[in-house]
């Protein structure tokens, strides 16, 4: 099945926001004595702040303390990004592949709306997206919700759709959505994310070769790595 919309997660696979993902959350959940440490940080990577509330607590927030938490820790996180973000590596180049072979393409984010614009517009990628669908509001991955929204968005069956991913939770919910998935290692390991059809360390690891055969006919391949 050809490839004809590629759906891309933004923390962790257009940009590098771990570290202020980490300090924004741990600030914030000081201020309710709610302890938070790395390893929490890593478990819920790629859920909504719902999910990732309701991971801590044990059970599912209360809106009104869900909506007090998250607007402080999401402003704090769009402080922290100020002038210090830019694209991960192979970013640009895959961008413009797509692009340039008439591929249409998504983000399709856990983040709020506000911080996915902030983040577009910070590393100047906003004109590569038919569409951006914020997974805020939505079943958090890995519910395929977002995808399913995404793919929609752009008018592309599920089945002709890419996802680029780097949770774990991101790569269940492209499973459930039924389409294929390409995981990077930029925070978790190959062996975390190996249920993806394609597991790779870094975009610049994957050639023009691979992508060409991937959006022709979408089989497994042996042979990513390389540079584009």
């Amino acid at each position: 099945m050809s490839v004809l919309g590629v759906l891309w997660d933004l923390d962790g696979i257009l940009v590098d926001t771990g570290e202020f993902h980490y300090r924004a959350w741990f600030d914030t959940l000081q201020l309710y004595n709610i302890s938070y440490s790395r390893e929490a940080f890593r478990e819920t990577f790629g859920m909504n702040n719902r999910g990732v509330l309701g991971k801590l607590l044990g059970q599912e927030p209360e809106p009104a303390f869900l909506d007090i938490v998250s607007d402080k820790k999401e402003k704090l996180f769009r402080e922290l990004i100020q002038g210090k973000v830019r694209p991960l590596p192979g970013v640009i180049e895959t961008l413009k592949f797509f692009r340039s072979r008439g591929i249409r393409q998504a983000v399709a984010s856990s983040a709020p709306p506000e911080n996915i614009e902030a983040l577009l517009d910070a590393l100047n990628l906003r004109g590569n997206f038919e569409a951006v669908v914020s997974g805020f509001n939505l079943n958090g991955k890995p519910a395929p919700d977002v995808f399913l929204a995404a793919a929609k968005a752009i008018g592309i069956p599920p089945q002709n759709c890419l996802v680029i991913e780097d949770a774990v939770t991101g790569v269940e919910g492209a499973i459930r959505a039924g389409m294929l998935c390409l995981a990077v290692t930029n925070t978790n390991t190959a062996e975390n994310l190996k249920q993806a059809d394609y597991v790779v360390d870094s975009l610049l690891d994957i050639t023009e070769k691979f992508l060409v055969e991937l959006i022709g006919v979408g089989p497994k391949s042996e042979n990513i790595a390389g540079e584009i």
